[in-house]
């Protein structure tokens, strides 16, 4: 029993690691193994549901501890109230892993222990966007493995998931000595070699200029620094563009990026807006912008506002994808906490994908928290955009690994999708991204800066933009196929 635990909680401890901080990914194939073995020692499923459990609670706790400091920063709470959320975050997140190990226990000694395992990993994965927050996903660890990285643009992030737990439940069936014949569903892997390899290295031929003003996440916004703070922004724009001209493509950049950022900044203040402008105009190059919208009952939008370099506004874009705990507060915890930000009131929701066109292409731009959600980002590409601009504040983050977390995650939906990423953020990581999820440039942290980006313009779209989450469907399917198989055959040896 105790060897049981032990195996549950090296499950938890082991996926921790396989994601930065320390980015042990070689790990990623072995990482479920220990408490697959758990699941296979114990008959009784309220047990196995516990080892998951305790698994799902070392995970969540390791990989998100960076929650507990944002609350207790920027939320207006306590430490101590700020570990009594956090924990009820684990608490709760940690009951999918649970669902999984008391399942997965079912199916461990089954003909199809393997396929069945891997598929009812993606399908439990699949709900954490469901269930209050999502963050990352195992296929996320192959970002830099160029063999399991052709499945992203077939499968999306779910495929490389789904890869990692087959190899994780095959490990463990070979160490507890089943027959061989149940690892031959191995050989899937060997369609790999038949899938198109990631988009070649290439030349950016259009650039960007990405403003990083590095803010302050906690300052007492006068009208007078807000005013200093805004000329910042200009100077550093200004400065970006002009110290680019004459190199590169030998024209001026296609955009200025600006930040979603601590800043009171307000596409309904005259003043702001009239600043963008006048940057749009005198470097002749559209202007994105985070800005803080209104609905039409009053309650704020976090949206990106597109100026055109005629002055003329092109579009705005509201956030769809809410962060819990920044820009609402879940029912009951407003009796506990406030959110991070602070707007007045609960952020509203926006209701659809905007994609603009600029200079003669189309350009899609999500914001911050959303990029951990696949099948939404894809709609941009989908939508035809042939660039995507991810605006953040991974600020609230401090020096914490999530910052490096979340550019893994955004390295993953360009891959999905094989377009250009280019990640403006408040202090970093501000970088670019190709079709094949490679990270070709990041600058300084924690710098205020202007730096040019270079990167192309794609048409065309990839099996996984085009159909979504098929895949997660298979998965759904071949899980629930399994269990009931797994079920009956147990029924018959009673």
């Amino acid at each position: 029993m105790i060897l049981n635990w032990i195996l549950a909680l090296s499950s938890g401890a082991l996926l921790v690691l396989v994601f930065p901080g320390l980015s042990w990914v070689w790990l990623a194939p072995i990482a479920l193994s220990p408490l697959l073995i758990a699941c296979a020692r114990e008959p009784r499923w309220q047990w196995r549901f516990g080892l998951g459990y305790a698994a799902g609670i070392v995970y969540w706790f390791g990989l998100c501890n960076w929650i507990q400091w944002t609350l207790e920063h920027h939320a207006g709470v306590s430490g101590a109230m700020a570990w009594f959320l956090f924990a009820l975050f684990c608490l709760a997140k940690a009951l999918q892993m649970g669902a999984f190990a008391a399942a997965a226990g079912a199916l461990i000694r089954t003909p199809f222990a393997v396929p069945g395992i891997a598929a009812l990993w993606v399908a439990l994965e699949w709900t954490h966007s469901y269930t209050g927050f999502e963050w990352l996903n195992l296929g996320n660890a192959g970002s830099n493995m160029l063999i399991p990285l052709r499945l992203a643009p077939v499968t999306g992030v779910w495929g490389l998931s789904f890869l990692f737990a087959m190899m994780a439940a095959a490990i463990a069936c070979a160490i507890l000595r089943q027959p061989r014949s149940r690892l031959v569903w191995l050989l899937l892997a060997i369609g790999l070699v038949f899938l198109p390899d990631p988009p070649p290295e290439e030349r950016g031929n259009a650039s960007a200029i990405l403003v990083q003003p590095n803010i302050e996440d906690e300052v007492d916004w006068t009208p007078e620094l807000l005013r200093r703070t805004e000329q910042q922004m200009t100077l550093l724009s200004m400065t970006g563009a002009l110290s680019g001209a004459g190199r590169g493509n030998g024209r001026g950049p296609d955009l200025i990026v600006w930040p979603e950022a601590p800043a009171p900044f307000y596409d309904y203040d005259p003043e702001f807006l009239k600043l963008v402008r006048s940057v749009a105009k005198t470097s002749g190059a559209a202007v994105l912008t985070g800005v803080v919208a209104r609905a039409a009952d009053g309650a704020p939008l976090n949206s990106a506002l597109l100026v055109g370099p005629d002055g003329n506004t092109i579009s705005r874009y509201d956030k769809v994808n809410l962060v819990p705990f920044g820009e609402f507060v879940p029912w009951p915890f407003g009796l506990l906490t406030r959110k991070v930000s602070t707007e007045a009131g609960d952020f509203e929701a926006g209701n659809r994908v905007v994609v603009s066109s600029a200079g003669g292409h189309q350009i899609g731009a999500f914001i911050c928290y959303e990029s951990v959600f696949p099948s939404y980002i894809r709609k941009f590409a989908a939508s035809g955009a042939q660039v995507l601009f991810n605006i953040s504040n991974d600020s609230w983050f401090g020096k914490s690994a999530a910052r490096y977390q979340h550019l893994l995650i955004v390295r993953m939906r360009a891959a999905e999708n094989a377009r250009w990423i280019l990640r403006a953020t408040d202090n970093g990581v501000t970088s670019v991204i190709d079709p094949a999820g490679r990270l070709i440039r990041t600058t300084q942290e924690y710098t205020e800066l202007a730096a040019r980006f270079q990167y192309r313009y794609r048409d065309g779209q990839t099996f996984y933009t085009e159909h979504g989450d098929w895949f997660v469907a298979l998965c759904w399917v071949v899980a629930a196929g399994a269990l009931t198989s797994g079920v009956l055959r147990a029924r018959r040896h009673l």
